[in-house]
């Protein structure tokens, strides 16, 4: 994110909020603890408070690209242009799933018709939230999330993976 972006937002830039962090111990500080800082003494809410946090923890090497308290998190989206509801079956249905998806083993924890699966990878460690985004009548968005990665090559390799996927997913719709 540009600093002209969180200096709209936020009142500065980043090097005035990394300096402000330094100066404040936040190096030594808990990721919970640098976020509360941000929130009560500057005021910048839950959702910015996150966003510097984030970003200085990467800036100081406290944090990688991609890493969460539970492991590493990486998200792939695609737009089709297919109703919402096809989109949500391919995913859903695992004979459907079969014929774009070849791994085997996922299981659907939680589902809510087109609009979000909650499954546990083949792994039976790791997570994929799946949401559904309507785009227009015959168009449909979908953004896979797969989280608790133990390692970054790991979450490198599955966002790599989530790419060639989708784009396949995305081949088989094309030819329905």
């Amino acid at each position: 994110m540009s600093d002209e972006a969180v200096k709209a937002k936020t009142g500065k830039v980043w090097k005035e909020w990394f300096t402000i962090l330094d100066k404040a111990g936040a190096r030594k500080m808990t990721h919970q603890k640098i976020a509360e800082l941000l929130n009560t003494k500057h005021k910048v809410g839950p959702w910015w408070g996150q966003m510097i946090t984030v970003t200085y923890e990467q800036s100081r090497g406290l944090r990688d690209k991609h890493q969460r308290p539970d492991g590493y998190q990486i998200s792939v989206s695609r737009t089709v242009e297919v109703p919402l509801n096809q989109l949500f079956r391919m995913f859903k249905e695992e004979e459907l799933r079969t014929g774009w998806l070849k791994e085997k083993g996922l299981v659907v924890r939680t589902a809510i018709a087109n609009k979000s699966l909650r499954m546990t990878w083949k792994d039976k460690k790791t997570s994929l939230e799946i949401a559904f985004y309507a785009k227009g009548e015959n168009k449909s968005q979908v953004v896979v999330t797969h989280s608790k990665l133990p390692e970054a090559n790991t979450a490198a390799k599955m966002k790599t993976f989530w790419s060639s996927a989708l784009d396949q997913l995305k081949t088989v719709l094309m030819g329905l």
